[in-house]
């Protein structure tokens, strides 16, 4: 696993910068797709992918304890959906 301190530290030595000005330059970028994210906005990424949101339905569900049928609140999620070039990368 990378964490975002990790991918900081890449790109400030790639870059020349400092690492916390990288470190502010990673937080920025996620703070922007959560924030696009939040307002119900798509971020397109050419080459990398794309970050949209995706709404599920009200429906009932089962405890798997009990078996009781229990209902499943509407809700929304943040799905990401790589570009060819990653997809091809991952694939050889």
């Amino acid at each position: 696993m990378t964490t975002a301190n990790e991918i900081a530290d890449k790109i400030a030595t790639d870059n020349n910068l400092t690492k916390v000005q990288a470190k502010n330059i990673v937080d920025s970028v996620f703070k922007q797709i959560a924030e696009a994210a939040a307002g119900g906005a798509e971020t397109s990424l050419p080459g990398f992918g794309k970050f949209k949101v995706k709404e599920t339905l009200a429906r009932d569900g089962r405890n798997p304890s009990t078996g009781a049928t229990i209902k499943i609140a509407a809700s929304k999620k943040l799905t990401f959906t790589p570009a060819k070039a990653i997809k091809d990368a991952l694939n050889g």
